[in-house]
């Protein structure tokens, strides 16, 4: 089971960032502190506003940029503190995974440059009542991807998305985009 746990922080940043963007996605890369086996803690995330409402395409450069940042703020100290995988909002939809992104986060896990063997996607969206609502899911190459849990550090921070989810496999080749 993979446990995906907000700080605080990236709580109120992706609320705040959510609200400020509307119907547009957004995204970005998640920093994270491996505190257990299967376990993270999100301390940090950056965020690319350029998308569409229904589409949303990362830009490398700055999220590598950002990553570097982190491992510079946390000491280099990769096998604890590293980049754990990617973000991007939903807003029109359920936040959960479309077909189009686990067929994007699949290649990009298997991505012969990407130093990862594992990686998170997490869609979020608001609720009605300003909720934070997502859902996140783990991928490694060669396997199927799997349904995540997460929450915030705080009880009732984050509520997550549980409406089925249904993959469809076949070639992620192309751009690594989200939508």
């Amino acid at each position: 089971m993979i446990d995906v746990v907000l700080n605080s922080r990236c709580v109120r940043k992706l609320k705040r960032e959510l609200r400020t963007a509307g119907t547009s996605e957004i995204g970005g890369v998640l920093a994270a502190e491996q505190v257990g086996d299967g376990r993270f803690l999100v301390l940090d995330l950056s965020v690319q506003r350029n998308g569409t409402n229904s589409h949303f395409e990362r830009d490398p450069v700055q999220h590598r940029a950002f990553i570097r940042q982190f491992h510079e703020r946390m000491g280099r100290k990769p096998a604890r503190f590293n980049y754990l995988g990617e973000w991007h909002s939903h807003p029109a939809y359920p936040a959960t995974p479309s077909d189009v992104d686990f067929r994007q986060m699949q290649c990009l896990v298997e991505d012969g440059e990407q130093k990862s063997t594992f990686l998170v996607l997490l869609i979020v969206k608001l609720g009605v009542r300003g909720e934070l609502r997502g859902s996140a899911f783990g991928f490694r190459p060669g396997f199927a991807p799997i349904r995540g849990r997460l929450r915030g550090i705080e009880a009732g921070a984050v509520q997550e998305e549980l409406v089925p989810v249904f993959l469809v496999l076949g070639s992620g080749k192309g751009k690594h985009d989200t939508n």
